[in-house]
């Protein structure tokens, strides 16, 4: 399977598996030559909030592609790409909720023609090992590729 673009996607929960993402996104796109593109997806509020606390005028007009690009996340995994010596861009982009950001992934994967997903999970409890979470299953089940999960800590 020849690979261009891997898309790896993330949001408010992945701040704290930053390394691990990064490091797979590398692991895949690395030997293809492949951009990675760096989605971050925000609920209205996380938006709001980000926009706020990234100081952006509130009177102009700010595309989720901007405030991700200056979100910490984004920011964290782009310093780790680089440092890997890995091309990549960014994508930010709503969601109405939480329940909605499986389908913008997947949206945005088919936007972007990504030939991966990488994205990112918690370490479920014994009982909860059968069922990822509904972000992920949603992901896992209509993405237009294959899709990496990458567990957390």
């Amino acid at each position: 399977m020849s690979l261009e673009t891997v898309l790896l996607a993330v949001g408010e929960r992945d701040k704290g598996r930053t390394d691990r993402l990064a490091a797979t996104a590398a692991d895949v796109a690395s030997p293809a030559d492949a951009t990675v593109a760096l989605g971050h997806v925000f609920t209205t509020e996380e938006y709001d909030e980000a926009r706020s606390d990234l100081d952006f005028d509130r009177k102009s007009e700010v595309t989720p592609d901007e405030v991700a690009k200056r979100y910490v996340t984004i920011r964290a995994l782009g310093d780790a790409l680089e440092a890997a010596g890995v091309e990549f861009g960014w994508h930010g982009r709503l969601a109405d909720d939480e329940d909605d950001e499986g389908e913008v992934v997947v949206a945005l994967a088919e936007e972007l023609d990504a030939d991966m997903v990488v994205i990112g999970g918690r370490k479920r409890s014994p009982a909860g090992k059968a069922v990822f979470g509904s972000t992920a299953q949603d992901i896992l089940l209509e993405a237009p590729c294959p899709v990496t999960f990458v567990r957390g800590e």
